[in-house]
């Protein structure tokens, strides 16, 4: 704190609110809190060259600069965007495609359910017996669309 010290107590205020999300952002990451980090460093550095601000346009500034480096943050991360390990990995029916299931209850005339996982799924396709095991090739609208392996 030694170096704020020197630093009038609302640009200090700013600057410390700053250091304060830009740790919450490393603690808890979820790309956000950096950008509110970012308006308060600057909204701190313009409180220091400028004492006199008042409180309303600091709050303004700040509101102005959170728009700004969200906006940017927004246009950086749409242009160059991150690699996730899985691309699939919120998407469940998705990962479902190609997984091999047990018939709950026999398809008949195309519809019946299927094990998957420790749940069970609506599912249509060619009759089954239940027991069969299916290979699930789609989902549609929540329903498992299952072909013969």
């Amino acid at each position: 704190m030694d170096a704020l010290d020197g630093i009038g107590g609302a640009a200090g205020a700013w600057l410390i609110a700053a250091l304060v999300l830009g740790i919450a952002e490393l603690a808890v990451p979820g790309v956000f809190l950096v950008f509110l980090a970012i308006a308060a460093a600057v909204t701190g550095v313009a409180v220091y060259v400028l004492p006199d601000l008042p409180v309303a346009v600091q709050l303004g500034a700040f509101g102005v600069w959170s728009a700004v480096t969200v906006l940017i943050g927004k246009r950086w991360y749409r242009d160059y965007p991150v690699d996730g390990g899985d691309p699939m990995l919120n998407d469940r029916p998705a990962r479902l495609v190609g997984q091999v299931v047990v018939v709950e209850t026999a398809i008949v005339e195309g519809r019946g359910r299927v094990l998957v996982g420790d749940g069970s799924w609506p599912a249509r396709g060619e009759d089954a017996t239940v027991g069969a095991r299916v290979r699930v090739a789609a989902v549609v609208d929540g329903e498992v669309v299952v072909e013969a392996l």
